[in-house]
Protein backbone atom coordinates (compact mmCIF):
# COMPACT_ATOMS: atom_id res chain seq x y z
CA UNK A 1 0.00 0.00 0.00
CA UNK A 2 1.32 3.62 -1.08
CA UNK A 3 2.21 5.82 1.60
CA UNK A 4 0.00 8.95 2.19
CA UNK A 5 2.33 11.91 1.44
CA UNK A 6 2.80 13.39 4.86
CA UNK A 7 1.18 17.67 5.27
CA UNK A 8 3.43 19.78 6.22
CA UNK A 9 3.04 22.76 7.76
CA UNK A 10 4.10 26.07 6.45
CA UNK A 11 6.03 28.44 9.19
CA UNK A 12 6.78 31.79 8.43
CA UNK A 13 8.88 34.46 9.84
CA UNK A 14 9.38 38.36 10.54
CA UNK A 15 10.57 38.71 6.50
CA UNK A 16 7.80 36.75 5.31
CA UNK A 17 5.19 39.26 5.81
CA UNK A 18 4.07 42.41 6.29
CA UNK A 19 1.46 44.56 7.94
CA UNK A 20 -1.42 45.32 6.15
CA UNK A 21 -1.87 49.42 6.99
CA UNK A 22 -5.02 50.21 8.51
CA UNK A 23 -7.75 53.30 8.75
CA UNK A 24 -5.89 55.08 11.85
CA UNK A 25 -7.03 57.89 14.05
CA UNK A 26 -3.87 57.77 16.06
CA UNK A 27 -2.68 61.31 15.67
CA UNK A 28 0.69 61.26 16.71
CA UNK A 29 2.75 58.23 17.17
CA UNK A 30 3.38 59.34 20.78
CA UNK A 31 -0.53 58.46 21.46
CA UNK A 32 0.26 55.06 21.27
CA UNK A 33 0.45 52.97 24.32
CA UNK A 34 2.95 50.54 24.42
CA UNK A 35 2.64 49.69 28.00
CA UNK A 36 2.22 45.84 28.30
CA UNK A 37 3.45 42.73 31.31
CA UNK A 38 6.55 40.83 31.44
CA UNK A 39 5.12 38.44 33.47
CA UNK A 40 1.29 38.03 34.95
CA UNK A 41 2.25 40.63 37.64
CA UNK A 42 5.07 42.41 36.38
CA UNK A 43 4.07 45.65 34.25
CA UNK A 44 6.29 47.07 31.89
CA UNK A 45 5.95 50.71 29.96
CA UNK A 46 7.63 49.18 27.19
CA UNK A 47 7.69 45.82 25.44
CA UNK A 48 11.80 45.54 25.69
CA UNK A 49 13.29 42.16 27.71
CA UNK A 50 17.05 42.18 27.85
CA UNK A 51 18.35 38.40 27.04
CA UNK A 52 19.92 36.33 30.05
CA UNK A 53 22.88 35.94 28.13
CA UNK A 54 26.73 36.91 29.39
CA UNK A 55 27.41 39.21 26.77
CA UNK A 56 24.28 40.87 27.02
CA UNK A 57 22.68 41.54 30.63
CA UNK A 58 24.57 41.75 34.18
CA UNK A 59 23.66 44.70 36.01
CA UNK A 60 24.30 47.88 33.74
CA UNK A 61 22.03 46.29 31.49
CA UNK A 62 19.22 45.60 33.84
CA UNK A 63 19.36 48.80 35.03
CA UNK A 64 19.56 50.79 32.04
CA UNK A 65 16.60 48.71 30.72
CA UNK A 66 14.41 48.91 33.84
CA UNK A 67 14.90 52.92 33.81
CA UNK A 68 13.64 52.99 30.47
CA UNK A 69 10.02 50.90 31.16
CA UNK A 70 11.18 47.18 30.49
CA UNK A 71 13.27 45.02 32.55
CA UNK A 72 16.56 42.78 32.44
CA UNK A 73 17.09 39.23 32.94
CA UNK A 74 20.63 38.78 34.63
CA UNK A 75 22.59 35.75 33.56
CA UNK A 76 23.16 32.09 35.36
CA UNK A 77 26.50 31.97 34.01
CA UNK A 78 27.95 33.67 37.36
CA UNK A 79 28.74 31.90 40.64
CA UNK A 80 25.37 32.36 43.20
CA UNK A 81 27.34 35.23 44.67
CA UNK A 82 27.94 36.99 42.06
CA UNK A 83 24.94 36.96 40.57
CA UNK A 84 23.06 37.86 43.76
CA UNK A 85 25.80 40.66 43.85
CA UNK A 86 24.46 41.86 40.13
CA UNK A 87 20.87 41.83 41.35
CA UNK A 88 20.94 43.73 44.56
CA UNK A 89 23.01 45.92 42.76
CA UNK A 90 20.09 46.94 40.71
CA UNK A 91 17.37 46.83 43.65
CA UNK A 92 20.08 49.19 45.50
CA UNK A 93 20.71 51.31 42.60
CA UNK A 94 17.48 53.87 43.16
CA UNK A 95 14.20 53.75 45.59
CA UNK A 96 11.52 55.78 47.12
CA UNK A 97 14.01 54.93 50.79
CA UNK A 98 16.78 52.30 50.88
CA UNK A 99 15.87 50.35 53.44
CA UNK A 100 19.00 48.42 54.04
CA UNK A 101 22.17 50.86 53.16
CA UNK A 102 25.34 49.47 52.78
CA UNK A 103 27.47 50.05 56.29
CA UNK A 104 30.71 49.70 57.51
CA UNK A 105 32.22 50.14 61.24
CA UNK A 106 34.06 53.12 62.51
CA UNK A 107 37.53 50.79 62.61
CA UNK A 108 37.29 49.22 58.90
CA UNK A 109 39.73 50.63 56.73
CA UNK A 110 39.82 53.47 53.49
CA UNK A 111 41.02 50.48 51.58
CA UNK A 112 37.93 48.76 52.41
CA UNK A 113 35.47 51.46 52.01
CA UNK A 114 36.94 51.87 48.80
CA UNK A 115 36.52 48.43 47.44
CA UNK A 116 32.95 49.40 48.76
CA UNK A 117 32.15 52.08 46.90
CA UNK A 118 33.74 50.59 43.83
CA UNK A 119 31.88 47.29 43.61
CA UNK A 120 28.45 48.11 45.17
CA UNK A 121 28.68 51.31 42.74
CA UNK A 122 27.35 53.63 45.52
CA UNK A 123 27.96 57.42 46.42
CA UNK A 124 28.77 56.54 50.18
CA UNK A 125 28.13 54.40 53.23
CA UNK A 126 26.49 55.07 56.32
CA UNK A 127 29.20 54.27 59.44
CA UNK A 128 27.21 52.51 62.18
CA UNK A 129 28.16 50.54 65.56
CA UNK A 130 27.20 47.08 66.50
CA UNK A 131 23.46 48.27 67.45
CA UNK A 132 23.28 50.28 63.75
CA UNK A 133 23.55 54.07 65.80
CA UNK A 134 24.75 56.41 63.27
CA UNK A 135 28.43 57.43 64.17
CA UNK A 136 28.96 59.42 60.50
CA UNK A 137 29.12 59.15 56.52
CA UNK A 138 31.51 58.06 54.53
CA UNK A 139 31.27 59.69 50.74
CA UNK A 140 33.48 59.02 47.96
CA UNK A 141 34.31 62.50 47.97
CA UNK A 142 35.83 61.70 51.73
CA UNK A 143 38.40 58.80 50.16
CA UNK A 144 38.88 59.78 46.25
CA UNK A 145 41.98 61.45 47.46
CA UNK A 146 42.85 59.96 50.33
CA UNK A 147 46.63 58.52 50.17
CA UNK A 148 46.83 56.47 53.74
CA UNK A 149 44.63 53.40 52.85
CA UNK A 150 45.05 51.94 56.24
CA UNK A 151 43.54 55.18 57.70
CA UNK A 152 39.76 54.08 59.60
CA UNK A 153 37.10 55.44 58.07
CA UNK A 154 36.07 56.86 61.19
CA UNK A 155 38.90 59.40 60.68
CA UNK A 156 37.75 60.80 57.62
CA UNK A 157 33.64 60.37 57.93
CA UNK A 158 31.55 63.24 58.23
CA UNK A 159 30.53 62.57 62.17
CA UNK A 160 27.19 62.35 63.60
CA UNK A 161 27.53 65.68 64.72
CA UNK A 162 27.45 66.93 61.65
CA UNK A 163 25.16 65.00 59.38
CA UNK A 164 21.33 66.13 58.32
CA UNK A 165 19.58 62.82 59.29
CA UNK A 166 15.20 62.74 59.30
CA UNK A 167 13.01 60.66 61.70
CA UNK A 168 12.17 56.88 59.85
CA UNK A 169 8.72 57.63 58.49
CA UNK A 170 9.44 61.17 56.54
CA UNK A 171 7.34 61.80 53.41
CA UNK A 172 9.23 62.20 50.28
CA UNK A 173 8.24 65.88 49.85
CA UNK A 174 9.76 66.62 53.93
CA UNK A 175 12.57 65.46 52.88
CA UNK A 176 13.41 66.83 49.11
CA UNK A 177 12.81 69.96 51.04
CA UNK A 178 15.43 68.46 54.13
CA UNK A 179 17.95 68.08 51.14
CA UNK A 180 17.20 71.12 49.44
CA UNK A 181 17.54 73.58 52.39
CA UNK A 182 20.55 71.70 53.97
CA UNK A 183 22.39 71.46 50.51
CA UNK A 184 23.11 67.42 51.31
CA UNK A 185 23.09 64.90 49.15
CA UNK A 186 22.05 61.76 51.62
CA UNK A 187 19.27 61.80 54.26
CA UNK A 188 20.34 59.43 56.90
CA UNK A 189 16.65 57.83 58.80
CA UNK A 190 16.99 57.33 62.27
CA UNK A 191 14.28 55.24 64.51
CA UNK A 192 13.05 56.38 67.91
CA UNK A 193 16.88 54.94 69.37
CA UNK A 194 19.37 56.98 66.89
CA UNK A 195 19.89 53.65 64.79
CA UNK A 196 19.71 53.99 60.95
CA UNK A 197 16.28 52.71 59.44
CA UNK A 198 16.83 53.81 55.60
CA UNK A 199 18.76 55.95 53.57
CA UNK A 200 16.90 58.43 51.10
CA UNK A 201 19.58 60.49 48.58
CA UNK A 202 19.18 62.78 46.48
CA UNK A 203 19.89 61.08 43.11
CA UNK A 204 16.68 58.40 43.47
CA UNK A 205 14.86 61.73 43.55
CA UNK A 206 16.13 62.75 40.38
CA UNK A 207 15.73 60.01 39.18
CA UNK A 208 12.03 59.18 39.86
CA UNK A 209 12.03 63.25 37.78
CA UNK A 210 14.12 61.94 35.01
CA UNK A 211 12.76 58.06 34.76
CA UNK A 212 8.87 58.80 34.93
CA UNK A 213 7.99 55.48 33.53
CA UNK A 214 10.58 53.31 35.26
CA UNK A 215 9.77 49.78 36.39
CA UNK A 216 9.67 49.86 39.79
CA UNK A 217 8.59 47.62 42.66
CA UNK A 218 5.68 48.96 45.40
CA UNK A 219 8.98 50.11 46.91
CA UNK A 220 10.09 52.20 44.51
CA UNK A 221 13.18 50.20 43.83
CA UNK A 222 13.87 48.67 40.23
CA UNK A 223 12.60 45.66 38.64
CA UNK A 224 14.96 42.65 37.92
CA UNK A 225 14.61 39.07 36.73
CA UNK A 226 17.25 36.28 36.97
CA UNK A 227 17.92 32.61 35.40
CA UNK A 228 18.23 29.68 36.92
CA UNK A 229 19.13 26.83 35.41
CA UNK A 230 16.99 23.16 36.04
CA UNK A 231 20.47 21.12 37.38
CA UNK A 232 22.97 21.46 40.53
CA UNK A 233 22.19 24.42 42.53
CA UNK A 234 19.02 25.60 40.19
CA UNK A 235 17.21 26.13 43.80
CA UNK A 236 20.08 27.51 46.10
CA UNK A 237 20.25 30.14 43.29
CA UNK A 238 16.83 30.36 43.26
CA UNK A 239 16.65 31.11 46.69
CA UNK A 240 18.65 33.56 47.48
CA UNK A 241 17.94 35.66 44.24
CA UNK A 242 14.60 35.39 45.35
CA UNK A 243 16.66 37.16 48.62
CA UNK A 244 18.29 39.87 47.18
CA UNK A 245 15.36 40.57 45.85
CA UNK A 246 14.79 39.20 42.49
CA UNK A 247 11.38 40.43 41.00
CA UNK A 248 11.11 37.06 38.52
CA UNK A 249 13.06 34.05 38.07
CA UNK A 250 13.42 33.17 34.80
CA UNK A 251 14.14 29.01 34.16
CA UNK A 252 16.89 28.81 31.25
CA UNK A 253 17.03 25.70 29.17
CA UNK A 254 17.22 25.55 25.31
CA UNK A 255 14.32 23.23 25.33
CA UNK A 256 11.64 24.18 27.26
CA UNK A 257 9.04 21.62 26.51
CA UNK A 258 11.24 18.96 28.46
CA UNK A 259 10.63 16.80 32.19
CA UNK A 260 13.82 19.34 32.85
CA UNK A 261 11.63 22.16 32.64
CA UNK A 262 8.41 21.47 33.77
CA UNK A 263 9.67 19.83 36.51
CA UNK A 264 11.81 22.56 37.91
CA UNK A 265 8.72 25.06 37.48
CA UNK A 266 6.89 22.62 39.61
CA UNK A 267 9.58 22.56 41.76
CA UNK A 268 9.88 26.69 41.95
CA UNK A 269 6.58 26.69 42.64
CA UNK A 270 5.89 23.91 45.31
CA UNK A 271 9.88 25.00 47.31
CA UNK A 272 9.18 29.01 47.09
CA UNK A 273 5.41 29.89 47.20
CA UNK A 274 4.62 33.11 45.50
CA UNK A 275 6.98 33.95 42.84
CA UNK A 276 6.61 34.98 39.26
CA UNK A 277 8.70 31.94 37.13
CA UNK A 278 9.06 32.79 33.07
CA UNK A 279 9.21 29.62 31.69
CA UNK A 280 10.63 28.51 27.93
CA UNK A 281 11.92 27.95 25.46
CA UNK A 282 8.98 26.63 23.41
CA UNK A 283 7.85 27.14 19.86
CA UNK A 284 4.77 25.05 19.85
CA UNK A 285 0.71 25.88 21.24
CA UNK A 286 1.40 22.30 23.33
CA UNK A 287 4.70 23.07 24.53
CA UNK A 288 3.13 26.69 25.79
CA UNK A 289 0.33 25.30 26.99
CA UNK A 290 2.23 22.75 28.87
CA UNK A 291 4.10 25.27 30.71
CA UNK A 292 1.34 27.48 31.71
CA UNK A 293 -0.13 24.23 33.17
CA UNK A 294 3.11 23.42 35.24
CA UNK A 295 2.53 27.16 36.84
CA UNK A 296 4.69 29.54 34.06
CA UNK A 297 3.71 33.38 34.72
CA UNK A 298 5.00 33.98 31.40
CA UNK A 299 5.91 31.97 28.51
CA UNK A 300 8.93 32.55 26.52
CA UNK A 301 9.15 31.98 23.05
CA UNK A 302 12.16 30.97 20.51
CA UNK A 303 13.74 27.59 19.17
CA UNK A 304 17.03 28.69 17.20
CA UNK A 305 15.45 32.16 16.07
CA UNK A 306 18.71 34.17 17.86
CA UNK A 307 21.39 35.68 15.52
CA UNK A 308 23.88 33.58 17.06
CA UNK A 309 22.13 30.37 17.70
CA UNK A 310 22.60 27.70 15.02
CA UNK A 311 20.55 24.85 16.95
CA UNK A 312 18.14 24.83 13.73
CA UNK A 313 21.61 23.84 11.58
CA UNK A 314 22.69 21.64 14.39
CA UNK A 315 19.94 19.36 14.92
CA UNK A 316 17.01 20.21 12.66
CA UNK A 317 14.61 21.24 14.90
CA UNK A 318 12.86 24.58 15.45
CA UNK A 319 9.83 26.72 14.22
CA UNK A 320 10.12 29.84 12.08
CA UNK A 321 9.83 32.89 14.94
CA UNK A 322 6.47 34.30 13.83
CA UNK A 323 4.81 31.18 13.43
CA UNK A 324 6.44 29.99 16.82
CA UNK A 325 4.84 33.09 18.39
CA UNK A 326 1.40 32.72 16.67
CA UNK A 327 0.92 28.88 17.75
CA UNK A 328 2.18 29.62 21.59
CA UNK A 329 0.17 32.53 21.82
CA UNK A 330 -2.78 30.64 20.92
CA UNK A 331 -1.69 28.37 23.65
CA UNK A 332 -1.60 30.41 26.46
CA UNK A 333 -4.80 32.96 25.33
CA UNK A 334 -7.22 31.32 27.61
CA UNK A 335 -4.57 31.54 30.96
CA UNK A 336 -3.78 34.96 30.33
CA UNK A 337 -0.25 34.11 30.46
CA UNK A 338 1.79 36.57 28.53
CA UNK A 339 4.20 35.39 26.14
CA UNK A 340 7.64 36.36 25.26
CA UNK A 341 9.31 36.53 21.72
CA UNK A 342 12.70 35.71 22.31
CA UNK A 343 15.06 36.00 19.26
CA UNK A 344 14.64 37.01 15.89
CA UNK A 345 14.44 40.54 16.12
CA UNK A 346 16.88 42.90 13.55
CA UNK A 347 14.64 45.96 13.89
CA UNK A 348 11.82 48.03 15.11
CA UNK A 349 9.62 46.47 12.45
CA UNK A 350 10.21 42.93 13.45
CA UNK A 351 8.59 44.46 17.16
CA UNK A 352 5.59 45.41 15.58
CA UNK A 353 4.68 42.30 14.07
CA UNK A 354 6.02 40.18 17.53
CA UNK A 355 3.95 41.64 19.40
CA UNK A 356 1.16 42.02 16.80
CA UNK A 357 1.08 37.54 16.53
CA UNK A 358 0.71 37.93 20.09
CA UNK A 359 3.96 38.62 22.10
CA UNK A 360 3.16 40.53 24.86
CA UNK A 361 7.15 41.52 24.98
CA UNK A 362 10.47 40.83 23.11
CA UNK A 363 13.74 39.34 24.20
CA UNK A 364 16.67 40.90 23.07
CA UNK A 365 20.26 39.63 22.70
CA UNK A 366 22.50 40.95 19.61
CA UNK A 367 21.24 44.37 19.34
CA UNK A 368 22.02 45.16 22.58
CA UNK A 369 25.02 43.05 23.08
CA UNK A 370 26.89 46.23 21.03
CA UNK A 371 26.16 48.43 23.79
CA UNK A 372 27.82 50.60 26.12
CA UNK A 373 26.01 48.54 29.12
CA UNK A 374 26.85 45.20 28.23
CA UNK A 375 29.36 42.94 30.30
CA UNK A 376 33.01 43.02 28.99
CA UNK A 377 35.20 45.90 27.17
CA UNK A 378 35.22 47.29 23.95
CA UNK A 379 38.08 45.93 21.13
CA UNK A 380 38.95 48.00 18.46
CA UNK A 381 39.45 46.30 15.29
CA UNK A 382 40.93 47.87 11.97
CA UNK A 383 39.28 51.03 13.48
CA UNK A 384 36.35 50.22 14.33
CA UNK A 385 35.25 49.44 17.78
CA UNK A 386 33.16 45.92 18.79
CA UNK A 387 32.14 44.12 21.75
CA UNK A 388 31.95 40.33 22.03
CA UNK A 389 28.93 38.56 21.79
CA UNK A 390 27.70 34.82 21.92
CA UNK A 391 25.48 32.20 22.02
CA UNK A 392 24.88 30.15 25.35
CA UNK A 393 25.40 26.85 23.79
CA UNK A 394 28.57 27.81 22.06
CA UNK A 395 31.55 26.22 22.39
CA UNK A 396 33.43 29.02 24.21
CA UNK A 397 30.65 29.64 26.65
CA UNK A 398 30.05 25.55 27.42
CA UNK A 399 33.64 25.15 28.11
CA UNK A 400 33.79 28.59 30.60
CA UNK A 401 30.63 27.62 32.71
CA UNK A 402 32.83 24.10 33.11
CA UNK A 403 35.46 25.85 34.60
CA UNK A 404 33.71 28.04 36.59
CA UNK A 405 31.69 24.95 38.03
CA UNK A 406 34.67 23.40 39.10
CA UNK A 407 36.61 26.53 40.18
CA UNK A 408 39.47 26.05 37.96
CA UNK A 409 40.43 22.79 39.70
CA UNK A 410 38.80 20.57 36.59
CA UNK A 411 40.17 19.31 33.52
CA UNK A 412 42.71 21.42 31.02
CA UNK A 413 40.89 23.72 28.62
CA UNK A 414 41.64 21.11 25.94
CA UNK A 415 40.17 18.20 27.91
CA UNK A 416 37.34 20.16 28.60
CA UNK A 417 36.75 21.49 25.00
CA UNK A 418 36.65 17.75 24.37
CA UNK A 419 33.88 16.52 26.85
CA UNK A 420 31.83 19.59 25.80
CA UNK A 421 31.72 17.73 22.20
CA UNK A 422 31.31 14.79 23.18
CA UNK A 423 28.37 15.84 25.03
CA UNK A 424 26.57 17.47 22.24
CA UNK A 425 27.77 19.19 19.21
CA UNK A 426 27.43 23.02 20.21
CA UNK A 427 24.20 24.99 19.28
CA UNK A 428 25.53 28.81 19.29
CA UNK A 429 28.42 30.63 17.67
CA UNK A 430 30.62 33.75 18.75
CA UNK A 431 31.42 36.53 17.02
CA UNK A 432 32.43 40.58 17.11
CA UNK A 433 29.30 43.04 17.07
CA UNK A 434 29.87 46.78 16.03
CA UNK A 435 29.89 49.20 19.26
CA UNK A 436 26.62 51.03 19.47
CA UNK A 437 26.50 53.61 22.24
CA UNK A 438 24.38 53.31 24.51
CA UNK A 439 21.04 51.15 25.06
CA UNK A 440 19.07 54.00 25.34
CA UNK A 441 19.34 55.19 22.23
CA UNK A 442 18.37 51.60 20.65
CA UNK A 443 15.83 51.58 22.66
CA UNK A 444 14.54 54.52 21.58
CA UNK A 445 14.94 53.66 18.14
CA UNK A 446 12.92 50.18 18.59
CA UNK A 447 9.86 51.80 20.80
CA UNK A 448 9.54 54.77 17.98
CA UNK A 449 9.71 52.44 15.22
CA UNK A 450 6.74 50.25 16.94
CA UNK A 451 4.87 53.16 17.85
CA UNK A 452 5.14 54.56 14.14
CA UNK A 453 3.74 50.93 13.02
CA UNK A 454 0.96 50.90 15.63
CA UNK A 455 -0.29 53.63 14.45
CA UNK A 456 -0.07 52.47 10.56
CA UNK A 457 -2.79 49.45 11.66
CA UNK A 458 -4.76 52.66 13.44
CA UNK A 459 -4.05 50.59 17.25
CA UNK A 460 -3.94 52.97 20.18
CA UNK A 461 -2.43 50.35 22.31
CA UNK A 462 -0.88 46.71 22.06
CA UNK A 463 -4.08 44.71 22.77
CA UNK A 464 -5.75 46.65 20.13
CA UNK A 465 -2.94 45.96 17.67
CA UNK A 466 -3.18 42.53 18.21
CA UNK A 467 -7.20 42.95 17.15
CA UNK A 468 -6.41 44.66 14.53
CA UNK A 469 -3.41 43.51 12.66
CA UNK A 470 -3.92 41.71 9.32
CA UNK A 471 -0.68 39.58 8.44
CA UNK A 472 0.05 39.72 4.18
CA UNK A 473 2.66 36.94 2.88
CA UNK A 474 5.12 38.22 0.89
CA UNK A 475 7.46 36.95 -1.96
CA UNK A 476 10.96 37.42 -2.05
CA UNK A 477 10.51 40.24 -4.67
CA UNK A 478 8.05 41.96 -2.30
CA UNK A 479 10.88 41.84 0.48
CA UNK A 480 13.48 43.04 -1.62
CA UNK A 481 11.03 45.90 -2.73
CA UNK A 482 11.03 46.56 1.40
CA UNK A 483 14.43 47.19 1.07
CA UNK A 484 16.12 50.50 -0.30
CA UNK A 485 16.64 50.03 -3.94
CA UNK A 486 17.45 51.31 -7.46
CA UNK A 487 19.94 54.12 -5.48
CA UNK A 488 23.71 54.22 -4.84
CA UNK A 489 23.56 54.68 -0.72
CA UNK A 490 26.10 57.24 0.55
CA UNK A 491 26.18 55.95 4.26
Amino acid sequence: MKASRPDFGVGLTFDDVLLVPKFSDVKSRRDADTSTRFSRRIPLSVPVVSANMDTVTESSMAIALARLGGIGVVHRFLTVEEQVSEVLKVKRSEGVVIEDPIVLGPDRSVREAQATIRDRDIGGIVIVDGSRKVLGLLTRRDITLEDDLDRRVKEVMTPRSKLITARKGVSMEEAKKILHDNKVEKLPLLDGKGALAGLITSRDIMKRRQFPSATKDAKGRLRVAAAVGVKGDHMERARKLLDAGADALVVDIAHGHSAYAIDTLKEIKRELGDVEVVAGNVATKKGALDLVRAGADAVKVGVGSGSICVTRVVTGSGVPQLTAIMDCAAGAADSGVPIIGDGGIRNPGDVTKALAAGASSVMIGSLFAGTEESPGPTVLREGVRYKLTRGMASLAASVDRRVRETGGSGPREDELIEEVIEEGVPEGVEGLIPYKGRVDEVVKQLVGGLRSGMSYSGAHSLSELRKKAEFMRITSAGYKESLPHDIRMVM
